[in-house]
């Protein structure tokens, strides 16, 4: 009897140490500073590995969800998924950034991640559209990433991340203007006169400083041409003539001078 006793405090006590003794894992979590955890997440942002420093931003808010540290670290989660390539996250990570923490003095770098987050995917706007119908390719990214760059440098026009914003809504705007040529030239060569006008015109109305305004007026030219309409074909050839200086919207001599591809200007 003596014995069965003994044996039952022992698996008591054991069972008592099992579940109120917390692990040495937990333990030393628990020990860890908002300090550590933050230098421990920027040094796996600073050797690229941004899965790691996803989860360790995450977790360091969620043990620390206030002050600067949990801040900078829901700022920093934004860029690690920028560079992971996974521009949704990274727009919501800073769009969320921006709500909650609009007087942040990086506020102003948030806005810039946004803009690059969208840019990041419309770089190949104007690569070789490889057979494909350009009306399927969808600019919304290319112009809401005009709209972040826009807000940074309308709200902090003196911002660090400023002049290179306004680089890259130079090119988001030949961009797009580069696209609605495209889009005027699949109508032209397919016979939809009326639709390659309005796009070329489109060119003409929205984006009138853009290097695609020459060809834009040649697509006007050669559509009225094939629908008889000689006055107005007439018209925008004396027009095209006028600006026969303008530059080609294959690129300038600046792009030409530094064996880039135009569109990569701002690099």
């Amino acid at each position: 009897m003596r014995h069965s006793l003994a044996l039952f405090l022992l698996l008591t006590l054991t069972a008592c140490s099992i579940f109120d003794t917390p692990s040495d894992d937990a333990a030393s979590y628990k020990q860890v500073s908002v300090e550590e955890m933050y230098r421990q997440a920027k040094e796996y942002l600073n050797e690229e590995n941004y899965e790691s420093a996803v989860k360790s931003y995450e977790a360091l808010q969620s043990r620390y969800p206030y002050g600067r540290y949990a801040q900078q670290a829901q700022l920093e989660t934004a860029y690690a998924y920028y560079r992971q390539s996974e521009p949704a996250l990274a727009i919501s990570t800073a769009e969320r950034f921006i709500k909650q923490y609009p007087n942040n003095p990086h506020v102003d770098y948030a806005y810039y991640l946004k803009g690059l987050a969208n840019f990041a995917g419309e770089i190949g706007i104007l690569r070789s559209f490889g057979g494909q119908d350009p009306t399927e390719r969808d600019p919304k990214a290319a112009r809401d990433s005009f709209a972040a760059f826009k807000d940074l440098v309308t709200r902090f026009p003196d911002s660090k991340y400023s002049p290179d914003s306004r680089l890259r809504m130079q090119y988001l705007v030949n961009a797009l203007a580069k696209y609605e040529l495209h889009v005027a030239g699949y109508y032209l060569r397919r016979g939809a006169h009326i639709a390659a006008i309005n796009r070329a015109q489109s060119v003409l109305t929205q984006y009138p400083n853009s290097p695609s305004t020459r060809d834009a007026l040649k697509i006007l030219v050669q559509a009225y041409d094939a629908m008889g309409m000689r006055d107005l074909r007439d018209d925008a050839r004396r027009v095209l003539e006028i600006n026969s200086g303008a530059p080609a919207s294959s690129g300038g001599d600046e792009a030409a001078d530094s064996g880039k591809p135009w569109w990569q200007f701002w690099r």
